[in-house]
């Protein structure tokens, strides 16, 4: 492409940008603004939510058929609320979860949900001849005679009987409607005081067995035929249900926590451009630009896919930021080494974007592999943390590769900024940030074996004497939060607690004026217990609004608990899949060995502070996972490529060159992830602080780990081996594109 092709397509991308963030601020024609368009999860604009257990020992498809008919049934529940936006979906394979915006009283809506619904069969004077009960199955079937698709019925003995001598007196017309919109020989089959379907019978059905078709043309629609017959099937809700989670919160907190942790997100994102440019001048710009985009790229899918977006999906969306500039960091910190080796600006630019692409790719793939097993294992909470995270990785692969390459690339070919010194180069030709010593990493490595052992051990000796600070969402337990408008004291909380028979309640303070508290109980209390508890504080103590009430089964957090180590067991033996077929099976060992060291060490960290474990907690770890995964990528990138460059030096001189030569991009990457997670840790609440919390020590400590662990490994294992496999043609290869 030419030089002016390159220019105008720049000028092109400028402008969809600067269109692209005005119609996401303010909209633009028809587009409404993007705060109009995106959906918001409860936590954010309020309502309730709940999750139930199916009590059953069916497996396989009869319990996915089962699952299937619940769902089905409950959505007609929630319809008949009048709730806008529900959803009802099924979660893992034995629960349902039940969303609902804009509701504020959860045992009402539990209750609706819950109860057993009315399946009646009627003749057209109102006289109720069946009930769900004596149905013994129903289901979609071809309907030979109009087409399509029809609803075959059995019923029971009991009820083959009745069906028999109410269809023959519905045919003889002896019935006289008084039913809107049923025929005097007709059947209604009412669920929940709503006709869904009243057939017109001509004839007495005997045999227990009957079809319902359409008179018209073609039949049911399949979709139709289906969705009735799962009606008339699970009529009665077709398995028990036992709440196991539950919750609600005003859109008052929601609102505030989206307000505090856009302010945050912006700050965040303002001291990354700022330190982008002061760190790499013109190429600093260029990264910015990108980043515009990026965030661009991640909101408006998110809209198209009709996701929701939650407290815990805005930290995916500032964490991504930041990881984002991970690449551009890369990207930029071999454009100056390919300079400080001589090279013209126009050769260095396309010579460091060439050598960078690969450890790009590898190093966002394997982060990539970790938050899709988060989708996957992941609650509701987490999933919306994972995809912020999966688009965000996706959208600054075509960022970094793409857009910042355009602009670096236009840049260097300038006659106004294509100097070295708009390049990060001081005016006597020595680069800037740039890391120019040659530290022996590799001399230590015994001694960050035994710090890590010893900070490991007594974390974990603390967490199995102590105990881990568990949430409720692990322990089971249930969380309240009041607001009584006016100050309280402890003792009159503790009082109705008392009265009530809740021991061992925690009572915190959320406000400074004691106005507004947070009760934790360790024991579940059900629907009917929360709200006699609340009853009897607002008769004896005050009227309190319910800010936020929360709900976990003793079975929710030993899932939790499983589901996080089969995801870490699962995410590992991926990235290790990925890392054996790009490089080789030593830098996998290593690269698992220094994941193993990041994630106990956060634990131990969790176990000697006592710092809450709870459902974020996972998705911190899984995080920690993927990103620690990321520096590690780039070091064994380098050691790689320093295999064929130095192929008669030593493991340890080899690896040690290769740390120093990318020091500087993990430090520069890990603080601008740090600065980005900072203004949220500070000016957020506890939904998103849960999440930043893991991160911001997992980052820390996997940025340590590819050092003074992964690599030090590696080299053990090539010591022990004989060396790398890496020889030959690809040696030479190598050293010739140098």
């Amino acid at each position: 492409m030419s030089h002016n092709s390159k220019k105008v397509l720049a000028v092109g991308l400028i402008l969809i940008i600067i269109a692209g963030w005005y119609a996401t601020l303010f909209g633009i024609g028809g587009v409404a603004p993007i705060k109009e368009r995106m959906k918001l999860g409860l936590d954010i604009k309020g309502g309730v939510y709940v999750v139930m257990e199916a009590q059953t020992d069916a497996k396989d498809k009869e319990l996915r058929d089962l699952m299937e008919q619940t769902q089905v049934v409950i959505e007609n529940r929630v319809n008949q609320l009048g709730v806008s936006e529900p959803v009802v979906t099924i979660e893992g394979t034995k629960k349902i979860r039940v969303e609902m915006p804009g509701l504020a009283n959860s045992k009402e809506a539990i209750d609706a949900i819950g109860k057993t619904a009315q399946l009646k069969f009627a003749l057209s004077d109102g006289t109720v001849i069946l009930d769900g009960s004596q149905v013994k199955s129903a289901t979609a079937v071809t309907d030979q005679e109009h087409g399509g698709y029809a609803i075959a019925l059995e019923f029971n003995s009991q009820g083959a009987d009745i069906f028999a001598d109410a269809t023959a007196r519905a045919s003889r017309g002896e019935i006289t409607s008084t039913t809107p919109g049923v025929l005097n020989n007709a059947i209604a089959i009412i669920l929940d005081d709503e006709v869904i379907s009243a057939p017109i019978v001509t004839e007495a059905i005997t045999g227990g067995k009957c079809e319902i078709s359409s008179s018209n043309i073609g039949g049911y629609p399949h979709t139709e035929a289906s969705q009735m017959a799962a009606l008339i099937r699970g009529g009665a809700l077709p398995v028990a249900l036992e709440e196991v989670n539950s919750g609600e919160q005003t859109a008052k907190i929601g609102e505030t926590a989206l307000n505090d942790s856009i302010i945050a997100g912006a700050i965040g994102l303002g001291l990354i451009f700022v330190i982008m440019v002061v760190a790499y001048n013109i190429m600093g710009i260029a990264a910015n630009i990108a980043l515009l985009l990026y965030v661009l790229l991640i909101l408006w899918p998110m809209i198209a896919m009709g996701a929701v977006l939650t407290l815990p999906g805005i930290a995916g969306i500032i964490l991504s930021v930041g990881m984002a500039v991970d690449a551009n960091v890369v990207i930029f910190s071999r454009i100056k080494e390919e300079i400080h080796n001589g090279k013209t600006l126009r050769v260095a630019v396309q010579t460091g974007f060439k050598r960078a692409l690969n450890t790009v790719l590898d190093s966002q793939l394997t982060t990539l592999i970790a938050a899709v097993v988060l989708y996957q294992v992941g609650t509701s909470s987490v999933k919306g943390f994972a995809i912020t995270l999966i688009i965000g990785i996706l959208a600054s692969l075509v960022t970094a590769t793409v857009v910042t390459q355009l602009f670096v690339g236009i840049m260097a070919e300038s006659r106004l900024v294509g100097n070295k010194r708009y390049f990060g180069f001081r005016s006597d030709g020595t680069p800037t940030f740039m890391w120019k010593k040659n530290v022996d990493f590799m001399k230590f490595r015994k001694i960050y074996y035994i710090i890590a052992v010893v900070l490991i051990t007594v974390g974990l000796l603390i967490a199995g004497i102590g105990g881990m600070n568990y949430g409720i969402d692990f322990t089971g337990g249930t969380m309240m939060q009041l607001d009584f408008k006016e100050k309280i004291s402890e003792q009159q909380i503790n009082d109705v607690l008392e009265e009530n028979g809740v021991n061992d309640a925690e009572i915190i303070f959320a406000s400074d004026d004691q106005s507004e508290v947070i009760i934790r109980t360790t024991v579940a209390l059900e629907n009917n217990e929360r709200a006699d508890l609340i009853n009897n504080i607002q008769n004896k103590i005050g009227n309190a609004e319910v800010a936020a009430s929360e709900l976990f089964g003793p079975s929710v957090g030993k899932e939790l608990r499983s589901n996080a180590i089969l995801a870490i067991i699962i995410a590992a033996i991926g990235m290790l899949i990925y890392i054996i077929i790009r490089f080789e099976w030593k830098f996998g060992i290593a690269s698992i060995a220094g994941i193993a060291h990041d994630v106990l060490l956060v634990v131990a960290f969790y176990g000697i502070f006592q710092v809450t474990v709870n459902n974020p907690f996972i998705a911190g770890i899984l995080t920690v996972v993927g990103y620690s995964i990321n520096d590690t990528i780039v070091v064994f990138d380098r050691i790689r490529e320093n295999l064929g460059l130095m192929p008669k030096a030593k493991t340890e001189e080899l690896v040690n060159k290769s740390i120093n030569q990318t020091l500087v991009r993990s430090l520069m990457t890990s603080i601008t992830t740090l600065i980005v997670m900072i203004p949220l840790f500070l000016m957020t609440g506890s939904a998103i602080r849960s999440f930043v919390i893991p991160l911001m020590i997992g980052i820390t400590v996997g940025m340590i780990s590819s050092i003074t662990v992964a690599s030090p490994i590696y080299c053990e294992l090539c010591k022990v081996t004989g060396g790398s496999r890496y020889k030959g043609k690809k040696r030479r290869k190598i050293k010739q594109e140098s």
